[in-house]
């Protein structure tokens, strides 16, 4: 049975019983690379997670995070810049909710935390995310390469927002 997705989200604290949701999601073919990691442990024991979920106690959608918890290996911070991460439930991803969960996530950041600028990564062959960050006004501002798990992943670095 598929849950309808929420019209009104909310970002809130995420939960132990959210993250042990979290813990068990499968994404499908090449995704599957985003599956939790059992090594990461719960979200909801890692400072900077939040959970995205319908309103008024809506089911949880996805979850965020920011600052060190959105970082790669080897992307320094960068001054005035606040990295964000994003993971979304995969019964809702690929049926045209990407930019409502966007919203959510990018409007808490900048409203909570008055950050101008943003920065994300994205797996490059991951055409899907990078369109959808370009439709939240996100723009190309280079690659990042890195070792993960034993191998070599390359990155699209895309921000939005003025210095």
């Amino acid at each position: 049975m598929t849950v309808p997705f929420p019209s009104v989200l909310t970002v809130r604290p995420l939960t132990a019983g959210d993250a042990r949701r979290i813990a068990g999601w499968r994404y499908d073919g090449p995704w599957r690379i985003y599956d939790p990691r059992p090594e990461t442990g719960l979200l909801s024991d890692l400072p900077g997670y939040l959970a995205v979920a319908g309103a008024d106690g809506g089911p949880l959608v996805g979850f965020c995070c920011s600052g060190p918890e959105a970082l790669v290996p080897g992307l320094a911070v960068e001054e005035g810049v606040l990295d964000v991460g994003v993971g979304m439930d995969p019964a809702m991803v690929g049926r045209g909710n990407g930019a409502r969960f966007a919203a959510a996530v990018l409007d808490h950041y900048r409203t909570t935390t008055g950050a101008r600028r943003l920065r994300a990564v994205v797996q490059s062959w991951n055409e899907r995310s990078l369109r959808l960050t370009r439709s939240a006004g996100f723009t190309p501002a280079g690659e990042h390469v890195c070792e993960q798990n034993g191998e070599q992943v390359r990155y699209t670095v895309v921000t939005t927002g003025t210095v």
